[in-house]
This record gives C-alpha cells, structure tokens and sequence, in this order.
C-alpha cells in the first residue's frame, strides 16, 4: 500500500511534458532561491533536485546572469564549491536601487544588456565633447597608450546625442573579451583572461553600490569582523579623486560584496599586476566610474590583477598570495 502511494507522489514527476504544474512552477520559482535554499528544496524529491541540479550547472556556466555580452563561467578544480553566489548588475547603482532578489539559472529570464556589436562607427553625434571632437578612441577597443598613462578619460553621456556605436562610449558597451573565474587553493576566487588582452585594450568596468562615506564605514566594520572568521572577503572599494594640490576633493565608496559585476573577482598584486585602473567621467554624469584597462598584453589563461593600494595600517592583515617578488606578505588596508 505504501508503495502504491509512493508511486502517485504529486512530487515525482515521470511525464516529460512542460506543463506540468510542478515543472511550471519550479521554472519560475527556483532560478530566484538562494543556493541554501535551492539544497534545501533539492531534498525534497527526484524531479526537484534534478532542476536544481540544472540551475547550479547554468548558474556555474554564467557568472553574470546572461546580462553581459559574453558568458564568464565558473572553474573550479579545488573544492565542491559550484559558483560564487551574489547579485548581478553592470554598472554603478545606488544602494536603494540593490535587488533582495535576482533570478538567475533559468534561460527564461536571461536578458542581454545590449547586443554584440561587431564595429563601431564614427562618432556623428553633435554634441562638444573633446573624445568626438578627436574621433574618440580606436573602434578596435583599445585605449591610446598616452591615455593609458594619464588615469582619467573623458567619454560620451546623457546629455550627448549619439548612442553605444560612438567611439567615445568605450567603456560603455559591457565585456568584449572572454573572461573566466577560477579558484585558487589559497586565494580563493580570480578572474582570468580566456583569449589574449592587447596591452591598452578595456577590459571591464568595477561596478557595484554606490554608498554613503557613512554607509561604507558602516559596512566595512560588518566585514572587518566577518573577516576575523577566515571564511569571507569583501570587495568594498574606495576611490578617492584628487586636486593638484594633493587634497581629496571627491570620494566614490562602490560595494561590490553583495551587489557587482565580474571585476569583484579580480585579486591584488604587489607589483601593481597588469591591469590599469582609468577614471572615466561621462558627460552629464557627477561621478565617475572606475575602469580597467591591459597595461600590457595578457596571455590567455593569465589571471588578471590590480594593486589595491599601498597603505598598511594593519600590521597583522590579510595574508598576501600574490607570488610577485616584490610581495610585502599582507594585503593593503587603510581606513575606510
């Protein structure tokens, strides 16, 4: 009798047909659950955890929930540890604006931020920006090396007339080239190149919350004690733009932690790695985003890395794996 009843569970679904009402149900809900509770619901019968053994595969497939242009997958040779679960978005938002929930692992829902675009034109806009007025950076996506040096670019904005096909909207196209993350028996977490990066060639944006100088140190005090457990690391960066004088005259706190795109993973280097960090200031826009270009060519397979700064103000910080010769054993910290 019981084994009758089993075979009529609501739960175990044989047929293959989609409009099932269990299938249908799953499809929609599934891709918004976290991974605890998407383990949780894979305990409760064959036909759901085989969905969200699905899930997991796409959600491992694409890191940024099919709202780049290029898929960034999820290596992991190390651990059981699929992906690295966090809310996706590809550009500066504020802190409001930060989703409790994002669907992800269902091709459903899975929009593109825009189209690949194979060129990219010249610039026709009317507006008097000095990038149009100069034809703008090369179609081909690299940045001139005299820009590269300099650390701030200015680009198209709001108030222009042209649209993504301007050459002077470069950084504002998403990804064009093939990114992977791995994971690193000691570093955890990394970005690495999966084609060749020319030296000057954008690579991608460090998007995430926008926060309050109050917001940040608010939050770094959460994460400075999450920390302390050896199991979390935080991606709250701050970046300060200077006077000639040498005074801090603007301050960006971005939080990728919760919120961010692929650049979250991108790990320190104490010999500065080859990755170059550009101010880009849009026209029409008050603060500026934090770019990163090749600052030299990167082979296919090399991870990608940036100097998050040179101040220690702990002597007993973070450990530092980054195997340069010129490593000072701790990562950089300061005050936020």
């Amino acid at each position: 009798m019981w084994q009758q009843a089993k075979k009529k569970s609501y739960c175990e679904v044989k047929d293959p047909n989609k409009h099932h009402p269990l299938i249908q149900c799953a499809e929609l809900i599934l891709p918004w659950l976290t991974p605890e509770e998407l383990a949780c619901i894979s305990l409760t019968c064959k036909t759901l955890s085989q969905f969200s053994k699905n899930i997991t595969l796409q959600r491992s497939s694409d890191a940024s929930r099919s709202l780049e242009n290029l898929p960034i997958p999820f290596h992991n040779p190390v651990d059981h540890r699929p992906y690295a679960f966090f809310h996706y978005t590809s550009s500066q938002i504020l802190h409001s604006q930060s989703p409790q929930r994002q669907s992800w692992g269902s091709s459903r829902f899975a929009a593109s931020l825009w189209p690949v675009r194979e060129s990219v034109s010249v610039c026709d806009c009317d507006c008097d920006c000095e990038g149009c007025e100069q034809g703008g950076a090369s179609g081909c996506g690299l940045l001139g090396l005299d820009k590269l040096e300099m650390g701030i670019m200015s680009e198209c904005g709001r108030s222009c007339e042209c649209g993504l096909d301007c050459r002077n909207r470069l950084t504002q196209r998403g990804l064009s080239v093939k990114l992977k993350i791995l994971r690193d028996e000691r570093k955890g977490w990394g970005l690495y190149a999966d084609q060749l990066i020319r030296r000057g060639q954008f690579v991608c944006e460090y998007a995430g919350e926008l926060l309050t100088t109050k917001e940040a140190r608010s939050r770094q005090q959460i994460y400075d004690e999450l920390t302390s457990g050896g199991h979390f690391s935080s991606a709250l960066l701050v970046v300060r733009e200077h006077l000639p004088s040498g005074k801090a005259c603007l301050r960006v706190n971005i939080d990728a932690t919760r919120t961010g795109n692929v650049a979250r993973f991108i790990n320190h280097s104490c010999d500065g790695g080859n990755l170059s960090t550009m101010l880009v200031r849009s026209s029409g826009a008050l603060l500026p985003r934090l770019c990163f270009f090749a600052s030299k060519d990167i082979k296919e397979g090399e991870e990608l890395t940036f100097s998050y700064g040179e101040i220690r103000v702990r002597s007993k910080g973070l450990q530092c794996f980054c195997g340069s010769p010129c490593c000072f054993g701790i990562l950089p910290s300061e005050h936020t």
